[in-house]
């Protein structure tokens, strides 16, 4: 099925192109992305209570108002029954709304949590705090999680990761030669003081100075974002009994016993041994005073949002315009629909496809992901740079590839999540500790192949390397990424080049370390790993290149995985399209061919902009390359960009043929 057959014959198509947006003055083959949006990127103003702006953050705006009605609805209905999902998303919201009850209460939700710190007179009852921190979502040194055990994708296993920075990566802490981190350090270090001050801490000063020192300490062990991408490194199964030669001053007996693992399995998979042993190292240099610090920190810091006007305003004048740049707070009816749909997120979901999501709209999102997995299958066979042993085996994983479109096949059940219409703390710590028992139960269990990890409202899409599944959730399925009304050239180009990126992922440099079952297993023969990491290279030494800003570089390395997505996803989602037109001529459509509307289908998707603070935190921790490099990047690889567009020697989009990535 094509876009086309979704309207009735002989009614026009549109292109699915803004064209409003094209700024002719600067030429496609220099700069695609700004010939493309370049009047929107003159024009736009990033709105005041948002960190970035485009077609992703619109679409993301454009939802709330359903959301808010669906939420609302729920909270107005009359004889709610206690309970049923009504009753939770109602009462959730309305714990939210209610200013004059949370004003009223102060601090005082926190006073049990508080308490537990207070307590705390020896160093051996850390274990046991972090443990319970773990449980109800605050920051700790330590976290843990839940997930299929990457070399028995057929089991569930505990791990164990680094943790409990309060700012976005440990760069942050470390890389003082720079200005704006050194600053934004500064200002963090006076952000905990504020927020120690308000809570009644007479030493909110020396404390806050001790507890920066502290998470300093804590970064100069961490793992780099770079290091956490490396699937085998991050495996080390260690059995119980041997996690105290990781770190011997560490309570692990306790800490066990207080997650909840003891009983349950026979080891855990470290995913930084080095940083536990770092950790092990800090927790005994570290005075017990700095620690009570610290935890009191974290809990004021994990519910500043759910408090009094003083403490959300604080926590917004740090993490909202310090870090962030953004200068108005949203209002306060989206951040409570934010903090409900993320508790009860598949209950909102539920109710949201009911309204929101055609059954058609899921049938035609199926045929293009069967057209795009058809075209992958294909195109592997005719890879120059693939042995036929290593084909066999990418063909095994292909197979075996799962598709999840629009909505859980299974709906999850809240019934024992209690909420309460005056409790907001109570809630928020109550749905952190059912979603931790939902994580614990799974161990000794049947991997449960119906869940899903975004809710049907998520504006986004991904692939799980361990269940070795596609996702896309209702939202996205929506312009420009899907648009029922344009010619299929633009479909392909923006949802295809989704799909198709996310297929890639399976056979990204991460991804293409696990086979068809989910496993982490080299399948790869050497000469195979020695052409793809020839490759893997140039993509790297190319976005190194890119600078979105004076003085920072796009990472390379870490943006690989997702760079390799958008270069292979496109070009798998034009040869995709290239098949559905079977040999006929594209239309002419607003004096654009089909190859360009295909290329720029994919570019306007990334139509965006963003504050600089916000494009520094992306730099440091996101794996994906900002918009303007995912569209110009990608392009510059792609041998159909170039014919469709005339790019020729001397052109800034130009780079040699030996110099382009092609994959697949």
């Amino acid at each position: 099925m094509t876009a086309a057959s979704t309207k009735a014959a002989g009614a026009k198509l549109t292109s699915g192109i803004a064209t409003e947006y094209i700024e002719s003055s600067v030429r496609a083959q220099d700069d695609f992305f700004t010939h493309l949006n370049g009047k929107w990127l003159a024009t736009t103003e990033i709105p005041a209570d948002k960190s970035s702006w485009g077609t992703f953050a619109k679409l993301r705006d454009d939802i709330q108002p359903q959301l808010r009605a669906i939420i609302e609805n729920a909270a107005n209905a009359k004889n709610k029954v206690a309970g049923s999902d009504a009753q939770r998303i109602g009462d959730f919201y309305a714990s939210f709304m209610d200013e004059a009850k949370i004003e009223q209460l102060g601090l005082t939700p926190l006073n049990a949590e508080l308490a537990k710190v207070a307590a705390l007179s020896d160093k051996q009852q850390i274990p046991a705090l972090i443990a319970h921190f773990n449980q109800v979502g605050f920051g700790a040194p330590l976290n843990f999680g839940i997930h299929q055990d990457n070399k028995d994708s057929t089991k569930y296993v505990a791990d164990i990761q680094q943790s409990g920075l309060g700012l976005p990566d440990r760069d942050y802490y470390l890389k003082l030669d720079d200005a704006k981190m050194a600053d934004t350090l500064a200002k963090y270090e006076l952000h905990v003081a504020k927020m120690l001050t308000l809570a009644g801490d007479a030493n909110a000063a020396a404390d806050a100075k001790a507890i920066v020192a502290l998470e300093t300490a804590l970064a100069k062990v961490q793992w780099t974002k770079v290091e956490l991408r490396d699937p085998v490194k991050g495996y080390n199964k260690v059995e119980l009994a041997k996690l105290s030669g990781l770190a011997s001053g560490f309570d692990w007996t306790t800490w066990l016993n207080e997650t909840g693992i003891a009983g349950k399995t026979g080891y855990v998979i470290v995913g930084q041994p080095t940083y536990v042993q770092g950790f092990n190292d800090v927790l005994a240099a570290t005075p017990l005073e700095t620690w009570k610090a610290y935890f009191q920190w974290q809990v004021i810091h994990a519910n500043a949002p759910y408090l009094s006007k003083a403490y959300v305003d604080e926590n917004f004048a740090f993490y909202g315009t310090v870090l962030s740049g953004v200068t108005e707070m949203r209002p306060r009816w989206k951040r409570g629909v934010s903090v409900t749909e993320g508790a009860l997120g598949e209950s909102v979901g539920k109710l949201y496809v009911e309204q929101y999501f055609p059954a058609e709209r899921k049938a035609r999102m199926e045929q293009l992901v069967k057209n795009l997995l058809a075209t992958y299958k294909t195109s592997i066979e005719t890879l120059d740079w693939m042995s036929p042993t290593t084909k066999k085996q990418a063909q095994a994983k292909l197979a075996k590839f799962t598709t999840k479109i629009g909505y859980p096949n299974k709906w999850r059940d809240y019934s024992k999540l209690t909420v309460s219409a005056d409790d907001l703390v109570g809630n928020v710590l109550r749905s952190n500790k059912f979603d931790y028992d939902k994580e614990l139960n799974k161990l000794g269990k049947p991997i449960d192949r119906d869940e899903w990890g975004m809710t049907p409202q998520t504006v986004n899409a991904y692939y799980n390397p361990e269940m070795n599944e596609i996702v896309f959730p209702a939202s996205i399925l929506q312009p420009p990424f899907f648009d029922a009304n344009a010619d299929d050239a633009v479909n392909y180009g923006a949802i295809g080049g989704v799909i198709g990126h996310e297929i890639s992922h399976g056979f990204d440099d991460q991804g293409a370390q696990y086979d068809g079952d989910g496993n982490l297993r080299d399948w790869w023969t050497p000469a195979d790993h020695k052409n793809f990491a020839a490759k893997t290279k140039m993509l790297v030494d190319q976005y190194n290149q890119f600078s979105p800003l004076p003085g920072y570089h796009v990472n390379g390395e870490l943006t690989l995985g997702e760079n390799i997505a958008d270069n292979s996803g496109v070009a798998i989602a034009y040869k995709a399209y290239k098949l559905s037109l079977h040999g006929k001529p594209a239309p002419v459509i607003d004096g654009l061919t089909g190859d360009q509307r295909f290329f720029m289908g994919f570019a306007q998707v990334w139509r965006m902009k963003m504050r600089e603070p916000q494009q520094i935190v992306q730099i440091k921790t996101d794996p994906h390359s900002p918009g303007q490099f995912r569209a110009n990047g990608t392009m510059r690889n792609q041998p159909g960009f170039y014919s469709a567009f005339g790019v020729k020697k001397g052109d800034k989009m130009y780079l040699e043929p030996k110099d382009r990535v092609i994959m697949w």
